[in-house]
């Protein structure tokens, strides 16, 4: 039995037979897109040398259920050697590559709520429950019914700016500007089966849970893959503008383990009434977190949010990779009454959803979690190296 999970066939869809899947796979010479066919892994490189290549052509669906394979790996390998953590090759990378990663915060109600609640605490886990059950009372009844920059959005705003209760996070949760902001740079975020990591300076931080999706330069919406968006809550509750550090740190960003792309049998309304599941398993103190949130309480919608982030003010030629949002951020106490969720070393993350499959990692110190040294002149060094760098772009 794997220690990351307990069986490998739950990192694929529960319908993987009606699933257009494709990714990225790191092999002996070098990162392969590739796409999953009954139950062979199909290296594609040769035809689309990056997965932007892939996601920007006319019709990705048809291209990657056509594209001829050079080689080819059974789909049970690559899940026993992502699932190694040994690093045996070869194993499930993120799924995409030249796409920018981008995340919208505050999406959901439930954590606008815990947005306020660091910002009042100070970065402080001690202060958050008397916080939570404050803030519950005077708003949190009111959020999860208002649609962002509606007239009652605006009314409410008007409403807690004279009480005194205005901050910055309902500005971007209720007004009709979303946040939207780069969570990490191109090419560095990990896979299915990777160590993901948490900055050593935190005490307090958690797993973010969420849907993100592929988006073309032109700003459709091509498929959906389950994320990560890993949050330091100390950092951030400092000041809004440790956001940066608060969320891009080595190892920070997971993503996987395919990209479903929309086709007959995945829609966006598939992406939109998916149920996300989130497990915490605590291998040095026993802890154990089952929890599910829902994408249709999102309080935008995914077109909206790629349309606010593609368009004339900002151009992506090699498309983005959006994290939609959280439902919330785990305040089970651990530790003790009062203090919230925070991870430990060693803590395993399972996040699923039955369209998407699972994305799994285990936590380490972003310090000491594998360094991000292949970047983009590595990979362009590495596809001229193999004779496909005369495609890239095409």
């Amino acid at each position: 039995m794997n220690a990351l999970i307990d069986n490998p066939s739950r990192i694929l869809p529960d319908d993987v037979d009606d699933a257009t899947l494709v990714g990225r796979v790191l092999a002996d010479n070098g990162p392969c897109v590739v796409v999953l066919r009954g139950g062979t892994v199909i290296d594609i490189t040769a035809t689309f040398p990056t997965m932007s290549d892939l996601l920007e052509s006319a019709d990705p669906v048809a291209a990657a259920r056509n594209a001829t394979g050079v080689r080819s790996w059974p789909i049970h390998e690559i899940l026993a050697n992502s699932l190694d953590e040994a690093d045996a090759l070869p194993r499930l990378l993120a799924p995409v590559d030249l796409s920018v990663l981008k995340a919208a915060g505050v999406t959901f109600a439930t954590s606008l709520l815990e947005r306020l609640i660091e910002e009042r605490a100070g970065g402080n886990p001690e202060q958050a429950n008397t916080l939570r059950s404050e803030l519950e009372k005077i708003i949190g009844t009111d959020l999860s019914a208002i649609r962002p920059g509606s007239d009652a959005a605006t009314q409410l705003k008007a409403d807690l700016q004279a009480s005194g209760q205005w901050s910055q996070y309902l500005e971007v949760g209720l007004g009709p500007d979303p946040e939207v902001f780069t969570k990490a740079p191109i090419l560095s975020a990990v896979g299915c089966g990777a160590e993901i990591g948490v900055a050593q300076v935190s005490s307090w931080n958690n797993p973010e849970p969420e849907v993100a999706i592929a988006v073309t330069s032109t700003g459709r919406i091509v498929g959906a893959m389950l994320g990560n968006d890993v949050n330091l809550r100390d950092v951030e509750g400092r000041s809004a503008l440790l956001l940066p550090k608060a969320k891009d740190n080595n190892a920070s960003a997971s993503l996987g383990p395919f990209i479903r792309l929309l086709d007959e049998s995945f829609t966006l309304d598939d992406v939109r009434g998916a149920d996300v599941r989130l497990e915490v398993i605590g291998e040095d103190d026993g802890f154990r977190m089952d929890d599910v949130s829902y994408m249709r309480e999102i309080s935008r919608d995914v077109v909206a949010l790629a349309e606010y982030t593609v368009g004339d003010a900002h151009q992506y030629p090699d498309g983005i990779v959006l994290y939609t949002g959280t439902l919330f951020s785990p305040t089970h106490d651990r530790g003790g009454v009062g203090m919230g969720f925070t991870h430990h070393l060693g803590d395993i993350v399972r996040i699923s959803s039955p369209k998407l499959g699972t994305l799994v990692n285990r936590v380490n110190h972003s310090e000491k979690a594998g360094r991000w040294t292949f970047g983009v002149r590595g990979l362009i060094n590495n596809l001229a190296a193999r004779g496909l760098i005369g495609k890239v772009g095409a």
